[in-house]
C-alpha cells in the first residue's frame, strides 16, 4: 500500500523533494504573526506551533521549538549544518542552528515556507 500525498507544484517539489531553498524574504510566512499551527505541504504532519515562531532577521521563518517529534534531523549534504526534514513523509523543510541566542531555548529552525502550510486558531 503506497503512502498518498498532497499534489506539489515545480517550486514545492525543487525544495521539498529535491531539498531546495527560496530565496530570503520571500516566502508567505516570513512575517505571519497569527495565532496556529504550521504543517507539512505534502502530508499535512503539524511540525511548528505559532508560539514558537520568532523574528530572527534571517528572512525565513524560524521556530525555536517543533510539535513531538515530528521534525527528524540528518545531517546535510555539505556536511556543515544539519537538515530538517518531516518525520512523516522526508520531506525537506529548511536546517536547524543552535547557540545564536535568539531565544532562551537558542535553536533556530529555519523554514522555508514552500514547505508548509498554515491552519489558523
Amino acid at each position: 500500500m503506497s503512502k498518498s500525498y498532497n499534489s506539489l507544484n515545480d517550486e514545492e517539489k525543487r525544495v521539498l523533494i529535491n531539498k531546495g531553498t527560496e530565496r530570503a524574504f520571500t516566502g508567505i510566512y516570513c512575517d505571519n504573526k497569527d495565532t496556529g499551527t504550521y504543517t507539512c505541504k505534502q502530508c499535512d504532519t503539524p511540525l511548528f506551533h505559532s508560539n514558537s515562531k520568532f523574528d530572527s532577521g534571517c528572512g525565513w521563518p524560524s521556530f525555536d521549538d517543533t510539535i513531538k517529534d515530528n521534525v527528524k534531523e540528518v545531517p546535510d549534504a555539505d556536511g556543515r549544518r544539519v537538515e530538517i526534514v518531516c518525520k512523516n513523509c522526508g520531506g525537506h523543510l529548511g536546517h536547524v542552528f543552535r547557540g545564536e541566542g535568539f531565544t532562551e531555548k537558542s535553536t533556530r529552525h529555519c523554514v522555508n515556507s514552500v514547505s508548509i502550510n498554515f491552519e489558523k486558531e
